[in-house]
């Protein structure tokens, strides 16, 4: 029982990692601020992850695991019949990742450039991202794309730039489904 609640403890520190990394930004990352945000003892963190590094490590592996459930979760849900279908499913992900999950979305893109001053974290982050890409490409396969793989990281390209637009300008009527639905008919014409 006790294994269960160190490991629900670490998963609570790492989702308050996510947290501040995503809302405060990579220079407010700290022990401090960590387990303030998780609402733990002082020193909680520290006792987890022994430096900086290792918890952004811990957050990367945490995060990969946060979005490929998400993504099975919305994978296993949507069942589009076509391409306009498709392009209404990836409009609602992309808004539940710049509305409800905004911060776990900006914490990725944190992580993107720490990885610039941390190659050794690109491999976790490139897996998370090929795995959803391979999901990604069946679908547009199914539609007819002649490239399903290189389409859907162009689409994945499209939703990390308006996802990034998003969280960088907010706008309150946020509907990337035209722009979706644009790229898409290009993609699979």
């Amino acid at each position: 029982m006790k294994g269960v609640r160190v490991a629900r403890r670490r998963d609570q520190v790492l989702d308050a990692g996510i947290q501040v990394l995503g809302s405060e930004g990579a220079r407010r990352l700290t022990y401090q601020a960590v387990d303030a945000a998780a609402g733990v003892p002082s020193g909680t963190t520290s006792n987890y992850f022994r430096n900086r590094a290792a918890l952004i490590d811990g957050i990367v592996d945490h995060l990969q695991v946060l979005e490929r459930r998400d993504w099975e979760d919305f994978a296993a849900a949507a069942r589009p019949a076509d391409a306009g279908e498709l392009a209404d499913t990836v409009t609602r992900f992309l808004q539940y990742a710049t509305g409800p999950e905004r911060a776990r979305t900006a914490a990725r893109f944190a992580l993107y450039l720490e990885a610039t001053a941390r190659p050794e974290l690109r491999p976790a982050l490139t897996r998370g991202r090929e795995t959803v890409i391979g999901w990604g490409a069946e679908w547009l396969q199914h539609f007819g794309s002649p490239d399903p793989h290189r389409h859907c990281e162009i689409l994945f390209d499209y939703m990390d730039g308006a996802a990034f637009h998003q969280l960088a300008f907010p706008a309150e009527d946020f509907d990337p489904g035209p722009g979706i639905r644009e790229l898409l008919r290009g993609l699979l014409d």
